[in-house]
Order: C-alpha cells, then structure tokens, then sequence
C-alpha cells in the first residue's frame, strides 16, 4: 500500500502527517511506529491524522512515535493547522477537535501560528515539583542550570515512576534567564528528549507564574529547537484559562512511501 504523507516540524518537533479523510489509512501501532523510525522509515516524534469531522474543520488524531495514539501534541495542533491550510481544506482562522475537545487556531500575518489550548483546571504543587494537564500531563522541576541534568536518564526515571497509574508523565526541567524561560522535555510516547514540547511550554509558563507569583502579558520559552510564547488569564492559582501557544510552523517536504 502507497501512502502519500508530509513532514512538518514545530520547533524542531516533528511529525509525519497524513490527510485520512478517506479513512484508508491502517491505524496499526506498528506501522505508525515503523513510519516514525529515523533509521528504517520517514522518522518523527510523532504522527497525525487529518480526519473528517461533523462539528468542526477536521479532526487531528495524534500518535506518539510509539506507535500509541495520545494526548494532545500543542507544537503537533499547530504544524496541521498549516496542513490543512497548505491542502486547501481551511483558510484562517480555524476549528478542529482534538482528543481533548475544540481548539482554535490563527495563521498570523508573521507566519506564525497561534493555538488556543484547553484550560487548566486543576494543578499539584508538590516538593520541588509542579504537575499539571494541559492536554497531556506534565510534571515541572525547576533547576538552577538545565544543560547540567542529564534528561535521558532523570527524565524516564521521574516519567516510569510518577503517575504511573494514569500512564506516566511527560517531565519538564526548568531555568530562568532573564524574562525567558528554558525547558528541556522528556516525552513520553517518544521515550526520549524532543527539542520541543507545546504543552510543556505551556505547563512550564503556568507553574512560572505560580511559583514566582507573577503575572506576565506574554511569556517565553526558548526550547532546544526554538522560541514559543504563551500567555493566559490566571482564574486562580490552580485555574487558567484562555490559554494560547504561539510558535512556528514549517512544512519540511512531501513524499510517499510503500508499507
């Protein structure tokens, strides 16, 4: 079977994403996890289908290079947004769902593109750590220098043992320089440090506030892969809503591959 597909990359994060509306598409975990390999298929943290919906503009059903469909993917709700535009399916400004309910979503005249998330409703603080859902679960330490913690290794210990129950946890590691703020992101699904995270950023960004008990118009996080910018209303110290992550989208190249 010859499927034609599209690689785009949010950040450094990147993905495989297919236009399923014909529903042709074999939602095995094998075969998503083999079209994510980067030595025997296209390679990408993760994989999306565009699919139909009778509510909204489409559909974005996310899998994390696992081969496992997910949670929601912010830096992957931005890179189909373009998607859908670059196919003709969407002008600006779009409504898809997502695993998590509706999200909106701006093609900014910069080129950027802006992506309504879901509100949090609740947030943990714990000793040394913050542990929030903005879609995906996230668990948030904050660190005197990032570069000194080796992400591999602390990151899949803290992901294997914390939440475990409710499948594990993605982990942020956190320093401040200056008005930014650095992350770095173990990811579960991926099983490895991506060079974004959409709804870590956005996680990290919240927990600033709450720890530092400050209120910015605008916050931002410089991944290892590039700049995102958040901002949201604070309702309380555990609830946010009117949450919006802004980043950068970019359409890598198209191909087809046999599977």
């Amino acid at each position: 079977m010859k499927i034609s597909f599209s690689k785009y990359h949010g950040a450094g994060n990147d993905f495989v994403i297919v236009d399923n509306c014909n529903k042709q598409f074999p939602r095995e975990t094998e075969v998503i996890k083999h079209l994510c390999d980067r030595h025997f298929g296209i390679g990408a943290d993760g994989l999306m289908l565009l699919e139909k919906s009778s509510t909204h503009d489409f559909y974005m059903r996310y899998f994390n290079s696992d081969g496992n469909e997910s949670s929601m993917c912010g830096n992957g709700g931005r890179c189909i947004t373009l998607f859908a535009h670059n196919i003709g399916l969407i002008n600006k400004p779009t409504h898809f769902m997502g695993v998590d309910g509706e999200h909106s979503s701006i093609i900014e005249d910069d080129g950027l593109i802006n992506l309504k998330m879901q509100d949090v409703k609740g947030l943990e603080k714990g000793e040394g750590y913050y542990f929030l859902n903005t879609g995906s679960p996230h668990y948030v330490c904050f660190v005197d220098n990032i570069h000194g913690i080796d992400v591999a290794i602390e990151g899949k210990r803290i992901r294997n043992t914390f939440n475990s129950n409710n499948g594990g946890t993605n982990v942020n590691y956190v320093d401040i320089a200056g008005d930014k703020i650095n992350i770095r992101t173990f990811e579960r699904g991926v099983e490895a440090e991506t060079l974004a995270c959409g709804t870590g950023s956005v996680a990290s960004a919240i927990a600033y506030a709450v720890h530092f008990n400050d209120c910015k118009s605008e916050y931002l996080v410089n991944t290892l892969g590039g700049e995102l910018k958040i901002r949201f209303n604070r309702v309380t110290d555990f609830e946010y809503d009117n949450i919006w992550l802004k980043g950068p989208a970019v359409h890598v190249f198209d191909g087809q591959i046999i599977i």
